[in-house]
């Protein structure tokens, strides 16, 4: 299960980030969207993933975590290859709020099921850096592969070919995953009602508030959890922001706008990312992860400074290797073990949905803020705001933490 798990892992990844490389092109070139547009797309497939995220997680810890990341699979499938059959803002609003949907029924069904399958506690943490890094390789290969294929082709077909591939990956889900040590809803429902072994509707409804509130328990009792949720919240939004100033701000520093520049940069930050979690898997473990946590933060408000105020391209470009191969990869893995580690597996997926909710509230809020002070003052101060959440994030997380909360 260990090694299909990461091969999915890295399918995806090759799918979703070639995909998107070529999605951002054509939302700008063919479809013509305007600014205005493009950060109005963002912000409602922030703002449904947000509503989505609970209930989704909800439904994987009452029913199946392998069947929501197969459905996830489809949506995803759909909204990728619908992408490149439209180019009226309307249509393409549609599919990328599809898109965001079908990520909230695999964010902690995936986390939850191989812990689960696994069961071990003392490899899960492993299992997952290594995830995560096959996360990255797939996303550098995907961005060379599809990349490729447009430039050899046209960028809607590549669009339709990499969506239709990715709803071939339900089918990989549905036969190749396993699922024998969840416990069945039919099971924990029985208690519950119903007839002929099934629950009752009533009973399901019952099931899913109990999972849910037996989540907000858990979370309201742990400073350890409040406290990566905050992180979280932070970094997200400064990551985010900075993400959409990155471009502007090193083309102003004379990179030329190419798309093989930024295809380029990509790649040699996610190989990096790959190469630091291959470094630090043995180092990311409870009694380390808030110091690790702390001094990616650092790195994070390193970066932010140096694109900031750089007065050359390649400075800047050394900024965003930093930014996305070490500050990127170390919190978000960091934070799926730390939030692994100290839930159940009852509510394992609904607790990993909290911490995406978090995300996107960081993306919204934060994200907003900083666009916001970008518009008053310029691309530079923007940027030092990004390095100020970081610098909070660091603070945050020198604070002492206790594991003693139970649900």
């Amino acid at each position: 299960m260990e090694t299909v798990f990461i091969r999915w892992t890295w399918l995806r990844a090759v799918l979703h980030n070639g995909w998107w490389l070529v999605t951002s092109v054509y939302l700008v070139v063919d479809a013509r969207l305007s600014p205005a547009e493009l950060v109005l797309i963002g912000s409602v497939q922030s703002a449904f993933a947000l509503v989505f995220e609970v209930p989704a997680g909800v439904i994987a810890d009452t029913i199946s975590r392998k069947w929501s990341l197969v459905v996830s699979q489809v949506l995803m499938g759909t909204a990728m290859l619908a992408t490149g059959l439209f180019e009226s803002f309307p249509a393409l609003l549609a599919t990328q709020v599809l898109w965001g949907i079908s990520w909230t029924f695999a964010s902690g069904s995936d986390v939850a099921l191989i812990t689960d399958e696994l069961d071990r506690p003392d490899r899960i943490n492993i299992v997952l850096t290594r995830a995560a890094r096959a996360q990255l390789t797939g996303a550098a290969t995907g961005l060379i592969a599809l990349g490729l294929l447009a430039w050899a082709t046209r960028r809607d077909v590549t669009i339709i070919v990499a969506g239709a591939a990715m709803m071939s990956l339900a089918l990989y889900v549905a036969f190749r995953f396993t699922e024998n040590k969840f416990e069945q809803a039919t099971a924990r429902l029985a208690p519950l009602g119903g007839v002929a072994g099934g629950p009752t509707r009533t009973a399901r409804w019952s099931t899913s508030w109990t999972t849910f509130v037996r989540g907000v328990t858990l979370v309201r009792r742990s400073r350890a959890i409040l406290l990566i949720f905050a992180a979280t919240f932070l970094v997200n939004g400064a990551s985010d922001a900075a993400g959409r100033l990155t471009q502007k701000q090193l083309i102003d520093l004379g990179l030329p706008a190419s798309i093989l520049w930024f295809t380029a940069l990509g790649v040699v930050g996610l190989v990096v990312g790959a190469l630091v979690l291959r470094l630090v898997t043995n180092r990311i473990n409870g009694r380390h992860a808030a110091t690790d946590y702390a001094w990616a933060a650092l790195v994070g408000v390193l970066s932010m400074l140096l694109l900031a105020f750089a007065r050359d391209p390649a400075f800047g470009a050394i900024a965003v290797v930093l930014l996305n191969g070490i500050v990127t990869p170390l919190t978000r893995v960091i934070s799926t073990i730390w939030i692994n580690t100290r839930t159940t597996a009852d509510i394992r997926a609904t607790t990993h949905s909290f911490l995406a909710q978090l995300e996107y509230l960081g993306e919204i809020v934060c994200g907003l803020t900083i666009s916001t002070l970008a518009g008053l003052t310029n691309v530079p101060i923007a940027l030092a705001g990004c390095a100020l959440l970081f610098a909070a994030t660091a603070v945050l997380m020198r604070q002492p933490t206790s594991d003693e909360a139970t649900v």
